[in-house]
């Protein structure tokens, strides 16, 4: 009998075979969507005449195989091998997008033998095995995929039509363009506009704080008065009184000893590490996430697991494979000196592995690869140093995982002053002593200052000992605007996006789909945000530009339901149904549509106003430093062009890029666009695309631009 499995990503291939050797026939990897949703004739017509309307033609709209890459090869090989095969197993990601992608194939192909399905969430040998011990009928995951149906065709339907409409009724005259709508795109630029509205209109307050020297028979030691926020001292004059009546206090301390534990901080997922390298190093979400890749499947490294992680927990039956890791991490001249045996094995949702936390996930955290320890020096000197530092970030994190908690005693010390005509005003200090540093050794090794304590050491103290209060001064404060975003704080924002939204119970749905977008497309939603002249970059931070903010506010006073991730979490209740069996997919792509044609009769009822999408230079008030060098960012109104997504749905993409230099081949893009690009340039690109996943641009055979601006964003 013979058995067709197919996989999501090549890594998923190979870790079959190596778990199963020659057990199943043919194990072939789909490497992502090999199919797209097609255009009918009257949406093309549509898009040409700028039509207004709700573009869904009767049924859905169908698939087509995609042109990018080597995907109709992949395509044709499984069509092939599905002739010779008895079975079929699916083993594509255990998500909705997973399910869609192993299905589709099967159903474009009219493929109607028995199909089983394997779900897992780590790919090493024990997990896969018992995975393929208890396949499923792939019957039993049909809601699944027609909520995947229900989510992918409501997203064409809904960004080709409000696209269109913004295109139409928003662009300022005289303006080539097109102002992209997305239903994760557009409320992703709601975060960034409504963060620099309220930089803009935050008004600082000063406020003060008392400081004293405390001194006891042992030593001395400062104490402040700090009232919590909304209790702070907005007047001086009381805050001198304070002081006055600290100077020469001699009064009784109160002191709490308590002994205290911290457990290591959570593993990383994607959205983390974005955060995480974004503060450190200053790095964009998609820089992050090219390294991590390059960790994951370059040409001999493989060093880390899966990049675009979803969770930040282990299987449980990844606890094997910690002494191991351990044991070779430890050989390595940083991580030397570290004493871990045996590890520490935290299980359950306030430990890292659990079982239970990653039901319905489809890759655990980011951790070191353990099927590759044999030669990790060997690997190890082909990184470069982003990639060392990067891979080094992930190995601490696992040996702190797996590191002893860290002890310590905090000392609490309060005094109370009497003030004449107030009331008494509390002194309070803080001090820590470390009992045991557990696994904060791991980053004290590397950085002793990163994880200094910001409590001052205390000499040693008894409760009711008496104490003199001495040089009391008083300290000017003003409050400060929250930050700016950077890319990866913009990830963590949208990954937390309940935050910006009061509905408790959309609150609560998007906590548990875990934001907007995915960890695999929240980078490219800001690279394309800055592409279309919206977001713009400023040294570390990420700001809205004049068409940006132009855009937020024209929608929030039209359409505000386009700007609220409370709109994404509604579409998440809504597909949850499908999945449970409330509701039919068909039944919620209707009610999408219709949700659609209530915000283009919204959009073409608003009263003025247009963007320009010519201005690309961040957004801030007059008399702000301004990045330098910005007008290279600016876009061409004619670069401005609806662009393919590897699923199909258009977007409006603009080219940031300044055109090549003469030496590497200067075009003119206006008389360039209808040549052919060279034979040489056609096949770089297809090497370009198969080396790094990429998706090749439309007509980049027949269209010298696309095929050159392609070169020029990854020939680097």
């Amino acid at each position: 009998m013979a058995t067709l499995i197919i996989t999501e990503k090549a890594s998923q291939a190979k870790d079959l075979r190596a778990a199963f050797g020659a057990r199943f026939g043919q194990i072939l990897p789909a490497e992502g969507h090999l199919l797209r949703l097609a255009e009918p004739e009257e949406v093309n017509a549509a898009w040409k005449s700028w039509s207004c309307v709700v573009l869904k033609p009767d049924g859905l709209y169908p698939t087509r195989p995609a042109a990018g890459g080597n995907k109709p090869t992949k395509l044709k090989a499984i069509a092939a091998a599905l002739k010779t095969c008895d079975d079929v197993i699916l083993a594509t990601d255990c998500d909705r997008e997973g399910q869609l992608i192993g299905q589709e194939i099967l159903d474009h192909l009219g493929y109607r033998g028995r199909v089983l399905r394997a779900l897992f969430t780590a790919q090493d040998p024990k997990s896969l095995q018992q995975a393929f011990a208890r396949l499923k009928p792939n019957v039993e995951m049909r809601s699944l995929y027609e909520a995947a149906v229900a989510r992918q065709q409501a997203d064409q339907i809904f960004n080709f039509s409000l696209t269109r409409t913004a295109t139409k009724t928003l662009l300022t005259p005289g303006v080539r363009g097109v102002i992209g709508i997305g239903r994760v795109k557009t409320p992703t630029l709601a975060i960034v506009c409504l963060r620099e509205l309220e930089i803009r209109n935050f008004r600082p307050e000063d406020y003060f704080e008392v400081v004293a020297t405390a001194t006891v028979a042992n030593g001395s030691f400062e104490m402040r008065h700090a009232p919590a926020a909304k209790l702070r001292i907005k007047e001086r004059v009381r805050a001198e009184a304070i002081a006055k009546a600290a100077a020469g206090h001699n009064g009784l301390l109160g002191v709490s000893i308590e002994e205290k534990r911290q457990v290591p901080p959570r593993l990383f997922d994607l959205p983390s590490l974005q955060k995480t390298c974004g503060q450190r190093w200053g790095w964009t979400a998609d820089k992050t996430l090219a390294v991590a890749q390059e960790l994951y499947d370059g040409d001999g490294k493989k060093l880390i697991t899966y990049p675009r992680a979803e969770a930040r927990y282990l299987t449980e039956n990844q606890i094997g494979d910690a002494p191991a890791i351990v044991a070779a991490l430890t050989r390595l001249r940083g991580f030397a000196h570290l004493e871990i045996a045996p590890p520490v094995i935290r299980r359950g949702k306030s430990g890292h592995f659990c079982d239970k936390a990653l039901e319905g996930v489809s890759h655990h955290a980011v951790v070191p690869n353990v099927n590759v320890l044999d030669d990790l020096e060997t690997r190890l000197a082909r990184l470069n140093e982003d990639e060392k530092r990067l891979f080094a970030l992930i190995c601490r994190s696992y040996l702190a995982a797996v590191m002893p908690d860290y002890e310590y005693r905090q000392t609490v010390v309060t005094m109370s002053v009497p003030v004449p005509g107030a009331a008494a005003a509390e002194f309070r200090a803080v001090g820590r002593i470390p009992l045991r540093l557990g696994w904060k050794a791991v980053y004290q090794a590397v950085d002793p200052d990163a994880e200094a304590e910001a409590e001052q050491t205390l000499p040693s103290l008894r409760d009711g000992e008496n104490a003199i209060l001495s040089d009391a001064r008083v300290e000017a404060k003003r409050t400060q605007p929250p930050p700016r975003y950077n890319e990866g704080t913009l990830v963590d924002a949208m990954q937390n996006a309940w935050r910006f939204v009061e509905d408790p119970a959309l609150r609560e749905r998007l906590k548990e789909a875990k934001g907007i977008g995915t960890p695999a497309t929240r980078a490219e939603i800001i690279k394309g945000l800055k592409r279309q002249n919206l977001l713009a970059a400023d040294g570390k931070l990420v700001l809205p530009t004049p068409a940006g903010l132009q855009l937020f506010e024209l929608l929030r006073g039209a359409a505000p339901a386009l700007v609220d991730p409370g709109t994404t979490a509604l579409w998440e209740m809504r597909l949850d149904e499908v999945v449970t069996g409330k509701a039919d997919f068909r039944a919620v792509i209707d009610g999408i549509a219709a949700a659609a044609h209530d915000l283009i009769d919204a959009l073409l009822k608003r009263s003025s106003g247009t963007v320009d999408l010519t201005t690309s230079a961040p957004a801030r008030r007059p008399g702000r430093r301004r990045i330098s060098g910005q007008a290279g960012n600016r876009a061409k109104p004619e670069d401005s062009k609806p662009v393919r997504t590897r699923r199909g749905t258009k977007t409006a993409q603009s080219s940031t890029r300044k055109p090549a230099p003469p030496a590497t081949g200067a075009y003119d893009e206006g008389s360039a666009r209808s040549q052919a690009p060279t034979a040489k340039m056609v096949a770089y690109a297809q090497s370009l695309a198969r080396g790094k996943k990429l998706t090749l641009p439309e007509r980049y055979q027949q269209d010298f631009g696309a095929c050159r601006r392609f070169l020029d964003e990854h020939a680097r």
